[in-house]
């Protein structure tokens, strides 16, 4: 039916052509002669076993002898015949490998030859325009060996143009990374800045400006990067903005504090922004809990307590998150809102007691239950030892991070867990602009309205030269004289130096046996000039983190107010600042405070003029400021005694400075300080301020009196030119005003 042809294709009875697979062919043949060999060896085998097997014996009774030659022959021939069939294993297998081998080969032979074949495929525009006889001589031997193998196909006559190249687009992901510099000539090069080029690889830099500024944000560095975020164009980036804070508060959870501060500082310029932060992070946890994602829970909702503690959005989520996880408790869900609510539950506290209670209620309730593991309710009891201690490890602001005044914050309080926000991730992306132009200037104008020019003149690296410097290039060198040039000072604005210095001071206080000791050692240490407020912060740290008052640390201080002024200065400060941010103290460190700054004013270490920081009436004092007065001077009282305390606050020389911790400006104030050193047995220190209640109504009636004598002369004196009946009716009111102050008198 088929017949071979010449060059080397297949001719059907029909007269078709077709084309031979040499390759198949041959693996065909292979296989052939394989399967023709294993059956000759087998045939060979079971010859010889038949060849070599002992006859049977036909003899009825035999020998014992020939019974003991007949049991060896069966021994020795069933071993021969065990030891063929072991052998005949080996061999097979060894054949099965030889087989394996050669087809491997033979795949990786289809193999090379295919991707020879793809090769020249590929080059096939280039051996057309060259022709094929200027080929290399290693293109013409690759060529004539395939010709043995496969038939070649002929290219076409028609050359197909090469496409031309296109320009690298950056696409989602950023595309080719481009060198900022590079990127700066190559936006210069552009004259159409308003084009769709210019535009996307402006949002390229500011996506990377973003993403930079928000990774490398800490508690030092948060004042120098709000500037440099300020000056991106975050109308245009909020989106970006939103993205690049989300991903980084889920990458390094212990910076959340950090992220809320800086969102805090930039809602109260820019509240849009906070406000999308705000929808994307409620839309982010209710898809989280919707397909039980409990570590992007844990993150949300952290994130969501910081927004809450710096007054970005209201209270109504965090409390409606707690709602929601606690209404069907399971162990991740409660564990959830044990995290939660140690990072909100401060604010929660002040601003919410009622509702506060009501989740604590539940907690109980779930532990009395007991249907939750035993890992989860040891949780919850370390949140109520967390309640018990008022929250004093989990501060709702920490002081280095409190950067917006309440006044200045703008709260979103319409945004709720089940309203149906819109996250905007149309704003991720770009988009062209068209009035891309106009834009940036109304941004530019938002700029320099929060910055101000100075500051965008050195952000820029364009900060204009001083009236000195101009003075400098104005005079004349002389001839032959050379510029001297002062040395470059480097500030270091990481405050590393700063940092080493407390630890030094802290190490070198922890391991002194006596104050003595520990002021010698302190001495010793280089100080730059202004450090030495340094030694008294961290001495007064270190007070306050015993569990205890330490007289220690009281000697310190003292030793060193005596001897140099300038830390007497600082312990001053320090009692103004401390005193100022004395609520945010939990109880024990309050204490130790109070009774620290008590020594020191027993010892004449500090003056009594720090007094002036105090200011003792109902209105610009807290239960924490109260109970700091009232440890104070229980111990100011207890070293010099009551008498002698009570001379101290009589000396006429310091009243200046008395004016507040015993106010004479207002009755009201007066009788508030009475029954305050009264409540804490101090009575006796209010003598001087009963009886300035006493003559104080006095003095009030008298100078409503005194403006009315003064109002009638003024009404004489002006009625005297008028007649005789204005006159008259003047000496009737001052007669009348006598008289009523007579009897006054006499009553």
């Amino acid at each position: 039916m088929y017949s071979k042809t010449e060059d080397g294709s297949i001719k059907s009875e029909t007269g078709e052509l077709q084309k031979l697979d040499v390759n198949k062919e041959r693996e065909r043949i292979r296989d052939a002669k394989l399967r023709a060999f294993n059956d000759r060896k087998r045939s060979r085998s079971r010859s010889r076993s038949k060849s070599k097997s002992p006859s049977k014996s036909k003899s009825r009774s035999p020998s014992p002898a020939k019974k003991d030659s007949d049991s060896d022959s069966e021994r020795h021939f069933k071993r021969r015949k065990r030891d063929k069939s072991r052998s005949k294993s080996r061999s097979r297998s060894k054949s099965r490998e030889r087989r394996d081998t050669r087809r491997n080969d033979d795949r990786k032979e289809r193999r090379f030859d295919n991707r020879n074949r793809d090769f020249d495929r590929r080059r096939g525009d280039r051996n057309n325009d060259r022709g094929f006889d200027d080929r290399r001589p290693s293109e013409k031997t690759r060529d004539d060996r395939k010709s043995r193998d496969v038939p070649v196909e002929k290219a076409p006559s028609a050359v197909t143009e090469a496409a031309p190249r296109k320009p690298l687009d950056s696409g989602r992901a950023g595309g080719v990374y481009v060198p900022p510099y590079k990127l700066a000539l190559m936006q210069k090069d552009i004259e159409d800045k308003s084009s769709q080029e210019f535009q996307k690889m402006s949002w390229e830099a500011l996506k990377k400006s973003i993403n930079g500024l928000v990774n490398k944000i800490s508690i030092s560095n948060i004042k120098n990067i709000i500037p440099e975020i300020f000056y991106e164009n975050l109308i245009r980036g909020r989106g970006l903005f939103c993205r690049s804070i989300m991903k980084a508060q889920q990458a390094s959870p212990n910076f959340t504090s950090v992220y809320a501060a800086l969102t805090s500082v930039i809602n109260t310029k820019m509240p849009e922004v906070g406000e999308l932060l705000a929808k994307r992070l409620v839309i982010q946890f209710r898809k989280a809990y919707a397909r039980n994602h409990k570590a992007v829970c844990i993150a949300s909702t952290q994130f969501v307590a910081h927004l809450a503690n710096q007054q970005v959005i209201g209270i109504m989520i965090p409390l409606q998150i707690c709602a929601l996880l606690l209404e069907k408790p399971t162990d991740d869900s409660v564990e959830v809102a044990v995290s939660f609510l140690t990072e909100v539950g401060a604010i929660l506290q002040d601003l919410a007691p009622q509702a506060f209670n009501q989740i604590f209620d539940r907690f109980r309730a779930i532990l009395h239950e007991g249907e939750i593991d035993k890992r989860v309710q040891y949780t919850i009891e370390q949140l109520f030892a967390t309640r018990k201690s008022s929250f004093s490890e989990h501060q709702a602001v920490k002081p280095d991070l409190d950067l917006v005044d309440i006044e200045d914050q703008i709260t979103h309080e319409d945004i709720t867990l089940q309203d149906n926000l819109d996250p905007e991730d149309r704003l991720n992306f770009f988009h062209f602009d068209e009035k891309f132009i106009e834009n940036e200037a109304k941004y530019d104008a938002i700029r320099r309205e929060i910055l101000g020019d100075e500051a965008i003149d050195e952000l820029e690296g364009r900060a204009p030269p001083s009236d000195e410097e101009d003075d400098e290039k104005e005079e004349e060198l002389p001839v032959g004289a050379t510029e001297h040039k002062e040395p470059t000072k480097i500030i270091d604005q990481t405050e590393t130096d700063l940092i080493n210095l407390r630890r030094t001071i802290y190490l070198t206080i922890m391991s002194s046996v006596d104050f003595n000791e520990c002021v010698h050692k302190l001495l010793k240490i280089k100080l730059q000039p202004g450090q030495e407020v340094e030694f008294c912060n961290m001495i007064i740290e270190c007070c306050s983190q015993e569990r205890t008052y330490m007289r220690f640390y009281g000697l310190c201080g003292q030793r060193f107010c005596m001897i140099d002024r300038s830390y007497q200065e600082g312990f001053e400060k320090a009692f103004e600042n401390q005193y100022s941010t004395i609520h945010r103290l939990d109880n024990n460190k309050l204490r130790d405070m109070a009774k620290f700054f008590a020594h020191l004013l027993e010892a004449d270490a500090l003056p009594w003029s720090v007094f002036t920081a105090i200011h003792l009436n109902e209105d610009e004092t807290t239960s924490s400021s109260r109970i700091f007065i009232k440890i104070m001077f229980q111990e100011l009282a207890e070293f010099l005694g009551l008498p002698k305390l009570n001379e101290r606050l009589r000396d006429p020389f310091l009243q200046e400075f008395y004016g507040g911790i015993l106010p004479r400006d207002n009755p009201r104030n007066a009788r508030f300080a009475i029954n305050f050193f009264t409540s804490i047995g101090l009575g006796g220190l209010t003598e001087d301020l009963r009886e300035f209640l006493k003559t104080a109504p006095k003095k009030v009636e008298e100078a409503p009196e005194s403006d009315s004598e003064s109002s009638s002369d003024s009404s004489s004196s002006s009625s005297s030119s008028s007649g005789s009946e204005s006159e008259s009716s003047s000496s009737d009111d001052d007669a009348k005003a006598r008289k009523s102050k007579l009897r006054r008198k006499v009553k």
